[in-house]
């Protein structure tokens, strides 16, 4: 890699809450990061580097893998299924350097296993489904709409048993998704309730950007269920 490729990345130094050994992973600088797009269910397209791509750290010792806005918030409980689960089969090796397209899906589906087997929040689990189905349309994947479905069930369960305080994601943002994701593999009535929910929801109008993107798509669902 060139120096001016290398020069897009820093060294962040990470202790793992599990087994407490400290690794270094790459993140993006953020000055290096060029956005070109984003489709309509926010997936985003770069000039240069994905910055998604590094934003799972994965222990190289004991092979604790999460997002990093949670990677620390773990509790005992969750700990014990980690060990148990994930570190007893694991198979020491590091992701800590640059990071392509199949590694990131690597990183990605090893955190979405231990989300699961710590029974983590469905938000978590969301989050994980939808950026790997969007690393699957990146490569023009069927397995695209198989992590879209696996999200939308995790949304669904979010929006009836989670509360969203503070989340990246608000209330309004998560109907919303449901309305795209649900559009995007031909659930059209589906996305249609979807879209009515997040218009109807009292905190749209505190989101211009959203109820913008919302009547659009719900118009487009419109059309594309009447087309079927």
């Amino acid at each position: 890699m060139n120096k001016q490729l290398l020069d897009h990345f820093y060294d962040r130094e990470i202790e793992c809450p599990i087994c407490k050994m400290k690794f270094t992973t790459k993140k993006v600088r953020t000055s290096a990061i060029r956005v070109i797009k984003r489709d309509e269910d926010f997936c985003p397209y770069y000039k240069s580097e994905n910055p998604l791509f590094y934003n799972v750290f994965v222990c190289p010792n004991c092979g604790y893998a999460a997002l990093e806005s949670t990677f620390s918030k773990i509790n005992e409980l969750e700990k014990e299924k980690i060990v148990k689960f994930i570190t007893s089969r694991w198979k020491q090796r590091s992701y800590g350097k640059e990071r392509n397209l199949e590694e990131a899906i690597q990183v990605y589906k090893l955190a979405l296993i231990c989300y699961q087997v710590s029974k983590s929040k469905y938000i978590n689990i969301g989050k994980v489904c939808l950026r790997l189905a969007w690393f699957y349309r990146y490569m023009n994947d069927e397995r695209e709409k198989e992590f879209l479905k696996f999200t939308i069930d995790a949304f669904q369960n979010v929006y009836t048993k989670e509360r969203l305080d503070k989340e990246e994601y608000s209330e309004v943002v998560i109907l919303y998704l449901l309305g795209e994701l649900n559009r995007r593999v031909g659930n059209y009535k589906e996305a249609i309730k979807w879209f009515d929910k997040a218009l109807s929801n009292p905190d749209i109008k505190k989101k211009r950007h959203i109820e913008i993107r919302a009547r659009e798509q719900w118009r487009l669902a419109r059309e594309e269920y009447n087309n079927k």
